[in-house]
């Protein structure tokens, strides 16, 4: 479980096939930050753009470590698949403050960025959200982008999917690896979990009334 705070910028230095297929997976090999390490251990799980991933071999020393990401998960994200700077959140603590929303760490769906443009001392970022995630968002919701909880300030239904409109704050720029989307870039969404489990509840057939002898 994650908040959607990013704890870290990083970097995927390296991939490596885990085979020759299709069917294979890749090994990452992520930098991260001076001491960011320090707490983490074998088998911890690291939000890296806001997917879930697992540690699977540590070098504290170098700052660096590997995840292994299966080829179904390299198919339903974005980023993940090439080097460059990336988003980190290590694992939620029971103790922690909830700073952002409660995220899962499970891409629902990969958007299109359509726009990255300065507004005043902040940004605009705009993103395309597929079609199936489109009754998912509502204004003054919340979103998670690449990892990153943000709140929804509009929301435009279109024939193919829902265009939503997000503030970003000069320190979210500065501090995230969003400073790096452009309009035609890919990135990894996640729906608010609460929204998830609402529809389910309208969605669902009403149970049977309980019988009594």
């Amino acid at each position: 479980m994650f908040t959607g705070i990013i704890t870290g910028v990083g970097r995927i230095a390296a991939l490596q096939d885990l085979g020759g297929s299709l069917q294979h997976g890749k090994r990452l090999t992520v930098e991260a930050p001076v001491g960011y390490l320090d707490d983490v251990g074998l088998g911890d799980s690291i939000a890296i753009n806001g997917a879930c991933m697992t540690v699977t071999t540590l070098d504290t020393a170098a700052q660096r470590f590997t995840i292994d990401v299966s080829a179904e998960s390299l198919a339903r994200t974005a980023g993940l698949g090439e080097t460059g700077p990336v988003n980190l959140e290590k694992a939620l603590r029971a103790h922690d403050r909830l700073g952002g929303h409660i995220v899962s760490g499970h891409v629902d769906g990969v958007g299109s960025v359509t726009r990255m443009e300065p507004v005043g001392e902040s940004r605009e970022l705009r993103i395309l959200a597929p079609a199936g995630l489109a009754k998912y968002l509502a204004y003054k919701g919340s979103i998670t982008v690449n990892g990153v909880s943000l709140t929804v300030n509009a929301v435009a239904d279109r024939a193919d999917g829902a265009e939503v409109s997000i503030n970003l704050i000069p320190h979210t720029v500065q501090n995230t690896a969003l400073h790096a989307v452009r309009a035609g870039s890919r990135v990894n969404l996640e729906i608010d979990l609460i929204a998830r489990y609402v529809e389910r509840m309208l969605s669902a057939p009403a149970a049977a009334p309980e019988t009594t002898a």
